[in-house]
C-alpha cells in the first residue's frame, strides 16, 4: 500500500507533464510521440487509486467517510470522467489541470486519518446514495474546469489570437455543448442526491433532516444550476454568464460539503 501510495501520483504527475507538453504552443514532434503513453499512465493511475480508496473506505467496521477519504474518491472520479472527456477530445486541457490535482489527493487518506465510519449492515442504501453525490461532485468539478478553459479560450479569441481549432483542439461550441451534458447529468444526479438525502434522511443515517450549513449550501448550488439548466434549455443562454454560473453552482458544493466537513472534522474535531 505504500509503494502505491508513491507510485499512484508520480503516475498521474508524469501523465500531466505529457499532457501539458502535448497542449503548449509550438509543440514539436517529440512530444506528440510520447502522447500515445498519457492514456496508459493514467489507466495505471486510476486502478491504483481505486484500490486505495476502496481499501481506505471500505473497512471491517464499516464505511469510512471522512474528509480525507472522500476528497481522494472525488479526485480519483474527476480525473477519470476528465482522462475520458480528454480521450474523447471534448474536454482538451481539463486532463492536465485534474490530474496534479488527483495526485495530491491520493494519499491524503494516509497523511490525515480521522475515521468517520457507518455500518453497511445497518445503512445499506447509504451507500448508493454516496456514490451518486460524490459522482455528482466530481462531474460538476469536472464541468468547472472546463468552464475555466472555455473562458481563457474565449479572452484568447478576443485579444486576436488564432481560433482555438487552428492548433487542432475542436470549436468552441463544441466544448461548449458537451460542458453542458457534463451539467446535464451532474444536475440529475444531484437532484437525486438531495431528494433521497431530504426523504429518507433517517433510513440512511439514523436521524431526520436538519437544516444546517451544508443544506443550505447544498440547496443553493442545486438552485444554481436547476436556474442554468433551465435558461440553457429554454432561452439558449451559453458564453461567459453561462461559465460563470457553472463555476458558481461548483463554488456552493464546494462549500456544502468541503467546507462543512473541514470545520467539523478538522477544526470542531467531530
Amino acid at each position: 500500500m505504500i509503494l502505491l501510495y508513491l507510485l499512484v501520483p508520480a503516475a498521474y504527475l508524469a501523465a500531466a507533464v505529457l499532457e501539458w507538453r502535448r497542449l503548449a504552443p509550438g509543440a514539436g514532434a517529440a512530444s506528440q510521440r510520447t502522447a500515445p503513453s498519457t492514456p496508459w499512465l493514467i489507466a495505471l493511475a486510476l486502478a491504483g487509486h481505486a484500490v486505495l480508496v476502496v481499501g481506505a473506505v471500505v473497512t471491517p467496521e464499516g464505511l469510512d467517510v471522512s474528509l480525507a477519504n472522500a476528497l481522494s474518491a472525488v479526485a480519483g472520479l474527476t480525473a477519470l470522467f476528465a482522462g475520458l472527456g480528454g480521450f474523447a477530445r471534448a474536454l482538451p486541457g481539463v486532463t492536465a489541470v485534474a490530474l496534479p490535482v488527483a495526485a495530491i489527493a491520493v494519499p491524503l487518506p494516509a497523511v490525515f486519518p480521522n475515521p468517520h465510519r457507518f455500518s453497511l449492515a445497518d445503512e445499506p442504501w447509504a451507500v448508493l446514495h454516496i456514490a451518486v453525490a460524490l459522482t455528482a461532485y466530481a462531474l460538476l468539478i469536472v464541468a468547472a474546469l472546463q468552464a475555466l478553459l472555455l473562458l481563457g479560450l474565449e479572452r484568447r479569441l478576443h485579444r486576436g489570437l488564432p481560433e482555438p481549432s487552428a492548433q487542432g483542439l475542436p470549436p468552441l461550441l463544441t466544448l461548449e455543448r458537451f460542458l453542458f451534458r457534463l451539467v446535464d447529468a451532474g444536475f440529475v444526479l444531484l437532484t437525486l442526491t438531495l431528494v433521497s438525502g431530504a426523504l429518507f434522511s433517517e433510513q440512511l443515517f439514523g436521524k431526520p433532516l436538519q437544516f444546517t450549513h451544508k443544506i443550505v449550501f447544498s440547496v443553493l448550488g442545486w438552485l444554481v444550476f436547476g436556474a442554468l439548466v433551465f435558461g440553457r434549455h429554454r432561452y439558449g443562454w451559453r458564453g461567459r454568464s453561462a461559465l460563470r454560473w457553472v463555476l458558481a453552482g461548483t463554488g456552493l458544493l464546494f462549500l456544502a460539503y468541503v467546507g462543512s466537513k473541514f470545520v467539523l472534522e478538522v477544526l470542531l474535531g467531530r
